[in-house]
């Protein structure tokens, strides 16, 4: 591809509008999240009986990210529904998902052509979300690096980091599944593209910001599509097991596992030894 033509299109990417198109295809998938996520999975049973709690956990879903960013930075979360627009679209959209008639769009979301240009568009957006996240705590603290990754993998996979809580609103406590103690691919991705946006910031990077900001929407938009279409889940988990393996304990227990074989063996061969002199011995008398 020419270079110049390259260029145009990553800029045209990083100044993309989100708003309405980006941001319908994320309530979409929450609301998929939230449904899928029920009691009964994927059936309409929770919504009819419960349907203030099921409104609820998908705003919690669609607005996640700001809820907590706003948490972290000292401002109100209820600010991340200021917009009436935006809340009055997550509403429609959680409705037709799971009231529309014969289930007709719910159907129609989960199609894999039509859930492929659903998550294609969302990654599109988070790849935004996670620079935001990034710009905004720059402006407020130029120098706190960690912050502004924090902020950005917050702004990105919020709705990874409140599931517990959006998890609590429906009457579930799953607490061994929360992103410390087995954080998603989702999240680490974001932890990836915070850290390149913090050393863009940094002059670490100096290639153009339209082409860094294009090449991690090209990363998010591959291994969702991965994940969608080959079962790909998580990538970065080669990489993890090695890093553990050298630097996490992984291999002094190894080492410590061979030894403690080793001793079991000699003293079982020791023992038997034992038990033919003992043998031989009778023998003899």
């Amino acid at each position: 591809m020419d270079p110049q033509t390259f260029m145009n299109i990553a800029t045209t990417v990083s100044k993309l509008k989100m708003w309405p198109y980006f941001d319908v295809c994320h309530y979409i998938l929450m609301a998929l999240a939230v449904r899928e996520d029920s009691p009964q999975t994927g059936s309409q049973a929770f919504s009819r009986k419960h349907p203030l709690s099921c409104w609820v956990s998908t705003m919690l879903m669609c607005f996640g990210g700001s809820i907590l960013a706003n948490l972290m930075l000292g401002e109100p979360c209820i600010v991340a529904f200021k917009r009436h627009d935006m809340v009055l679209t997550a509403t429609v959209v959680w409705y037709i998902i799971n009231y529309s008639p014969f289930d007709i769009l719910y159907r129609a979301a989960k199609f894999l052509p039509v859930r492929v240009v659903i998550s294609v568009l969302k990654e599109v957006l988070r790849a935004k979300k996670v620079h935001q996240g990034v710009v905004v705590t720059a402006q407020l603290y130029p120098d706190a690096y960690l912050l502004m990754v924090i902020i950005g993998v917050v702004k990105g996979s919020g709705s990874y980091v409140i599931k517990n809580f959006e998890r609590l609103v429906r009457g579930l406590w799953i607490p061994t599944t929360n992103e410390l103690l087995q954080p998603s691919f989702t999240t680490k991705a974001c932890i990836a593209a915070a850290l390149i946006f913090v050393l863009e910031r940094m002059n670490y990077l100096t290639a153009p910001h339209a082409v860094i900001h294009f090449g991690i929407v090209i990363f998010f938009i591959y291994f969702r599509l991965s994940s969608l279409l080959l079962g790909i889940h998580d990538p970065f988990l080669p990489f993890e097991n090695l890093f553990c393996a050298v630097f996490m304990g992984g291999m002094w227990d190894a080492l410590r596992r061979v030894k403690e074989e080793v001793k079991e063996n000699g003293t079982t061969k020791d023992s038997k030894q034992d038990v033919v002199k003992g043998k031989d011995e009778k023998k003899k008398d």
